[in-house]
């Protein structure tokens, strides 16, 4: 039987795995974490949009877009985040949340920034069209340290141009 799988805007009642996910063990070098009280103000905020993917019923990651709707059409996926970082779960994800992103919204570009040494996440975005850019050096301030962020983006006309030629 062929998986089920979906990405959905995440109801308040999932913030808990939201919060067990971004604190899975080996994360906290890559996968940025909010207290409680700044999740219940990002998802009460509609400049931002919370997202779960879900595969046969099970909640397999999620995702936190800021900027949402923003007048300037510009549109930054800040987290993304998967139980199991394996079947290309965080790649399906990512395609979910980025088609939503331009079919309910006029953004014109969206961004990400991931770290220079996380070669496996870069893989994954630039298999769902995110170029690189550059590097923002000492752009994160993370683990108390300042550190380098690696830009990386999808245009509107790029993914028109990828989902009509497939």
């Amino acid at each position: 039987m062929a998986e089920r799988f979906g990405v959905r805007r995440a109801a308040s009642y999932e913030l808990s795995y939201i919060m067990v996910t971004e604190r899975m063990p080996g994360y906290d070098a890559f996968v940025g974490r909010w207290d409680e009280t700044r999740h219940v103000q990002a998802l009460n905020d509609e400049r931002y949009a919370y997202f779960i993917a879900e595969s046969d019923g099970d909640l397999v990651g999620f995702s936190i877009v800021q900027d949402w709707g923003a007048p300037e059409r510009v549109t930054c996926v800040k987290r993304i985040a998967v139980s199991n970082p394996s079947n290309r779960v965080g790649r399906r994800l990512l395609t979910g949340v980025v088609d939503s992103i331009f079919r309910e919204t006029d953004t014109f570009r969206v961004w990400l920034g991931v770290f220079p040494e996380n070669q496996r996440a870069q893989r994954a975005y630039a298999a769902v069209g995110f170029i690189a850019e550059g590097v923002a050096r000492g752009n994160l301030y993370f683990g108390g340290e300042y550190r380098d962020e690696l830009i990386m983006a999808l245009l509107r006309t790029e993914w028109n141009a990828a989902r009509y030629h497939h």
